[in-house]
């Protein structure tokens, strides 16, 4: 008999690792975010990514962030973990975990709380100040949807497609 390998990774990892790799759908030039949701049995039940409504061409609507360079991304994105949510397409989130590279703006916090997520495990905090993260993490605790901040043990993962 061998001995197993020492060096995988968690299962905080390997879903967050799902999350970040989503995210590299996004084409928004300047901001990309995924998420990926989890039952209590660590099976993916969603992942889902920053980009525009199904039917809204990328290619016609703003990737602009600068309104005084006219008309914004803003109100035409929607969120990763909006999207993770309706990609379930009504399937009970109750009990499940978020995976998200990047802390819930509040109107994501909303639907988290909604749908019955319990816990959010995110990668960057880096708008921790601003209004939006402030009323999503007081929206979330009233909730009684527990944050946590994963700190990997791997810098990177390197995924080998051949």
């Amino acid at each position: 008999m061998s001995d197993k390998r020492t060096d995988y990774i968690s299962w905080d990892e390997y879903f967050m690792g799902v999350a970040v790799l989503a995210a590299k759908r996004s084409k928004d030039p300047s901001t990309q975010v995924g998420a990926c949701i989890v039952d209590s049995q660590n099976r993916i039940l969603s992942t889902g990514y920053n980009g525009f409504p199904q039917g809204c061409s990328d290619d016609v609507f703003p990737w602009n962030r600068d309104e005084a360079r006219g008309e914004t991304k803003y109100p035409f994105v929607v969120h990763a973990e909006l999207n993770a949510i309706l990609n379930t397409r009504g399937k009970s989130l109750a009990d499940s975990k978020l995976y998200v590279s990047l802390f819930p703006c509040n109107e994501c916090a909303k639907a988290i709380i909604q749908a019955g997520v319990t816990e959010v495990i995110y990668l960057s905090d880096k708008y921790a100040d601003t209004p939006s993260t402030q009323a999503s993490k007081r929206m979330l605790k009233a909730g009684g949807v527990k944050t946590t901040q994963l700190h990997p043990t791997h810098a990177e993962l390197v995924l080998k497609l051949y």
